[in-house]
């Protein structure tokens, strides 16, 4: 007898398929000395179950009218828990990778963001590293992992819009850099500004992301054009 999937919650709660022979007439079906509920005959070869709580690894055994069967072992899960995200916020278009830390994270299959998932690669059991996908709005959205054992707790990711610029003053400074500016425009929550590609300093953006501080880098006298730009995760 075979079953799928071969481990779940401790909490219980997994529904579990047997496939094997001779399992018409299933009356009961056990994991380790606690019984499963939701006992359902799909065919002759075929029993469905929910599984009851539990922890560590006990053998399953199904029972018909004609005896008990083997057992085959069914291992339980602690559900994850996460602690922090690398990166808060990134591009509405998603791709840049982050890393994930937490507990319990060594059997993660998916991590969602919001109605998206993604498949994460497992580093250790503390730690998860994942592309994050692309976001359908710009704002938060849950961040969440999912393991045999459960769905973890939730921390928020933001998806934020191309920030553009729109003015800055003042519109001179000193060649020497050091030249305090305000630059105002719209999604610079996360933004750097560069001059003629030099980055600038002190950086300082408003919490609504329309209006960002800092002071220009050295250059060559002439026209300089500001670049307000956000790294990717």
């Amino acid at each position: 007898m075979s079953m799928s999937p071969n481990q779940g919650s401790t909490g219980g709660g997994t529904l579990v398929t047997f496939t094997g022979t001779n399992l018409a007439g299933a009356t009961a079906v056990t994991f380790g000395t606690k019984p499963a509920t939701g006992v359902t005959q799909v065919s002759p070869t075929q029993v469905t179950a929910i599984s009851p709580a539990g922890s560590g690894t006990v053998g399953v055994t199904v029972t018909t009218v004609g005896g008990i069967s083997n057992p085959v072992p069914f291992f339980y899960v602690d559900s994850p828990f996460l602690c922090s995200l690398s990166a808060a916020s990134g591009p509405l278009a998603g791709g840049g990778t982050i890393t994930i830390t937490g507990v319990k994270l060594s059997t993660a299959t998916s991590v969602r963001f919001g109605a998206n998932s993604a498949v994460p690669t497992v580093v250790s059991d503390r730690q998860l590293t994942v592309t994050v996908p692309a976001g359908a709005a710009v704002g938060p959205v849950a961040v969440s992992v999912i393991t045999p054992g459960g769905t973890s707790n939730s921390l928020t990711y933001t998806y934020v819009g191309l920030p553009t610029a729109t003015a800055i003053s003042p519109i001179t400074g000193t060649s020497a850099g050091g030249t305090a500016f305000t630059l105002t425009g719209t999604n610079l929550v996360g933004a750097g500004v560069t001059f003629n590609g030099v980055p600038a300093t002190a950086i300082s953006v408003n919490p609504a992301g329309t209006s960002l501080t800092g002071t220009t880098p050295a250059g060559t006298s002439g026209n300089a054009s500001p670049r307000a730009a956000r790294a990717t995760a």
